[in-house]
């Protein structure tokens, strides 16, 4: 059995349980070999609107909230809903098992930056002119992330790693990458208005660590096609995990940030106990 890595904090987004799509066992495989203080789920935990469609739950799903509600027990679990499960919206402040449901919340790092943790569909009414749906046409994305589902079992039959076909594309269509842009400067600049040091989200499916102008963006990714979340170290340095399980794929840190300091100097040590507020 591997060895458990510890972190300060874990960002999880964008699961969507109660679809074919959602990497369940991976996420699995990633929560048995980490843990933290502090998890932050920060929407789209589960689909609403596919459910509503049709009924489909296997038992690696309800494993990931049986793994979810295991970790509620010794550390602190805030669960932000996002728009596929904006149902838990009109419960702010309600407690399910240990996990706290919040609208959006307030982090604070380490090493003292104050990050505003929110889904991120919020966003999307400064960017409407070239929305994601609209980007590549939901109909079309919903059937290219099918067919990802059974790219990668025929890749699997030739011992062929994990890979999306989704992403790529994403990646390679103008008004996507356009969208992507336009909603990071938004995210980053709201965050920013509002007095804060970064903005945490996730939403699009992009796993992002960036700064604009002096405000850190960092997007979690998602488990559909990504297979990312966001961890803070005990220095406060961030970074984001692409895991994909062992005979998958590759595992790696896809972006990194290094220890961060306001005055230039160490961080000293009693900056590494956990400083979490609540908003």
């Amino acid at each position: 059995m591997e060895a458990t890595t510890h972190y300060r904090t874990i960002w999880i987004s964008d699961i969507h349980l109660g679809t074919p799509q959602a990497k369940a066992e991976f996420l699995l495989d990633f929560l048995r070999q980490h843990e933290a203080d502090r998890y932050y789920l920060v929407g789209d935990i589960f689909d609403g609107w596919a459910l509503q469609h049709s009924w489909y739950w296997p038992s690696p799903h309800n494993d990931v909230i049986q793994g979810l509600l295991r970790k509620a027990k010794s550390t602190t679990v805030t669960y932000i809903p996002g728009n596929h499960d904006e149902v838990a919206r009109d419960y702010p402040g309600l407690q399910l098992g240990g996990i706290t449901i919040e609208k959006r919340a307030t982090h604070k790092t380490a090493d003292g930056r104050r990050f505003v943790v929110v889904h991120g569909d919020e966003f999307e009414g400064v960017v409407r002119h070239s929305e994601w749906l609209e980007a590549l046409g939901g109909w079309a994305y919903t059937g290219v992330l099918k067919m990802d589902r059974w790219f990668n079992r025929a890749r699997r039959l030739f011992n062929l790693p994990y890979w999306s076909l989704s992403s790529y594309l994403k990646h390679s269509t103008q008004r996507a990458r356009q969208y992507i842009e336009d909603f990071e400067e938004t995210a980053a600049h709201e965050a920013h208005e509002k007095g804060f040091d970064g903005v945490i989200c996730g939403h699009i499916h992009h796993p992002r660590l960036r700064t604009i102008e002096d405000t850190h963006y960092v997007n979690t990714g998602d488990w559909v096609e990504s297979c990312t979340a966001l961890v803070e170290h005990l220095d406060g340095r961030l970074e984001l995990l692409r895991w994909i399980p062992s005979g998958h794929g590759v595992r790696e840190a896809i972006a990194t940030e290094a220890p961060f300091s306001r005055d230039g100097h160490n961080i000293p040590a009693e900056a590494l106990s956990s400083d979490i507020e609540t908003p």
